[in-house]
């Protein structure tokens, strides 16, 4: 059972529709608490992304990233830094724009196989955030020709402390609300 089962255990569509609105706009707004770095911003979109695939497993964590990524094709300023468009999701993040939406799946795939301990849940938050970064560097590898030394310089090595910080802190929050909610039942 998810987070959000167990706390909207009667999900009708309509229900979901709003879960997927919410967890997106939470992405959104975890884009737009960022520090502008080259080539690609950090924020606290992981975090979210993170956040919404523990909560709401992989099926449904997947369906809100991509709508998130929808919003942003269609022109809502939902990426890093107010960003929208088919021509930035083109550009140096687009592959970690990809990446997102595996990252919510492995979220959620250790939500839905019942894994809720801090320590475990962190571990796949980590293995989450890790993944994330065989998109993210593939594309300018791929499309810009950036050699490994640059991936690993400019586009992974800044990031990891900042990943694995946001890892804990989603895990601690994820089972904080399991806490929460025995508490309420017992």
């Amino acid at each position: 059972m998810t987070l959000s089962k167990a706390y909207l255990p009667a999900q009708s569509l309509a229900i979901r529709a709003a879960m997927v609105l919410a967890g997106s706009a939470l992405i959104g707004l975890g884009a737009q608490v960022s520090v502008p770095m080259v080539p690609v911003p950090m924020s606290l979109q992981t975090l979210a992304i993170l956040i919404v695939g523990f909560s709401y497993g992989a099926r449904l964590g997947g369906l809100t990233v991509l709508a998130y990524l929808a919003e942003g094709a269609a022109g809502l300023p939902v990426f890093a830094g107010g960003h929208a468009g088919l021509a930035y999701m083109a550009g140096p993040t687009a592959g970690f724009l990809a990446g997102f939406v595996a990252m919510a799946v492995l979220a959620g795939l250790a939500a839905d196989r019942g894994i809720r301990g801090p320590a475990a849940t962190t571990l796949v938050a980590l293995a989450a955030s890790a993944a994330l970064y065989l998109p993210g560097l593939a594309w300018p590898a791929l499309v810009m020709g950036k050699a490994m030394p640059d991936l690993l310089s400019g586009w992974m090595l800044p990031f990891l402390a900042g990943d694995a910080l946001k890892a804990v802190i989603a895990a601690l929050i994820i089972t904080g609300a399991w806490t929460v909610l025995k508490a309420r039942k017992a």
